[in-house]
């Protein structure tokens, strides 16, 4: 007689899609989710995968990029969409946390071009400044979908706040990615760059969703539904 328990934690290694390009999102996400294996397309030498982020919010956005990886590869895709939100900006740059290019391209640049991640901490930090706001409290956001079948998903959103250094100088920590170390953690005392990836990944905002999203997986292959 087989034990459907036995075979159901034998066979949890099964490949999730990451719908991203960005190597320290899929290192993140395969430290949060060690059960499963964690492939991006540039794994699978899928060069076709780059949709056009026009959602009006994190979850629209997840979406969009995770359907048109399954629309690829017709098997269990995840996405997120994340972001920083400052709140004396009226939780700007928001969805566009990675195109932002300072108070005149809150949005980013019209013809797409990026800056780097340091120059866009320093002109957050330096709008924030100019509102002569004391409030530096932000957050980061991360909406996390997966994607079952051309009509089915599931989603989890989650938040991880802190407070905006008050000054570049003050940049610190060199570990997670983005805008890290810009971001102070009042209950730790450092910023989230400082944290080790396992304090990180227990707290932050993808970390939460990454793990709702991993129980709603747990519970639709339980039920032979994945």
């Amino acid at each position: 007689m087989i034990d459907e328990k036995a075979a159901f934690a034998y066979d949890r290694s099964m490949k999730l899609y990451l719908a991203t390009g960005n190597r320290h999102k899929q290192k993140e996400m395969q430290e949060i989710l060690p059960d499963y294996e964690i492939v991006i397309p540039a794994d699978e030498n899928i060069d076709d995968f780059d949709p056009d982020e026009t959602g009006d919010s994190f979850v629209e956005n997840s979406l969009i990029k995770a359907r048109a990886l399954w629309d690829i590869v017709h098997a269990p895709v995840i996405a997120d969409d994340s972001g920083l939100c400052v709140d004396c900006l009226g939780g700007a740059p928001g969805i566009y946390t990675s195109r932002y290019a300072g108070a005149k391209h809150p949005k980013g640049y019209h013809d797409g071009r990026k800056i780097a991640q340091e120059e866009q901490n320093r002109l957050l930090i330096e709008q924030v400044n100019a509102t002569g706001s004391d409030d530096r409290s932000c957050h980061y956001t991360c909406a996390m979908v997966l994607v079952t079948d051309a009509l089915k998903f599931y989603s989890c959103e989650e938040y991880f706040p802190g407070k905006l250094i008050a000054r570049i100088e003050d940049t610190a920590g060199s570990g997670g990615f983005g805008y890290d170390p810009i971001v102070f953690l009042p209950e730790y005392g450092r910023t989230a760059a400082e944290l080790t990836a396992e304090e990180k990944n227990r707290i932050s905002h993808r970390g939460k969703a990454a793990r709702g999203i991993a129980a709603i997986i747990e519970d639709l292959r339980k039920n032979g539904i994945l």
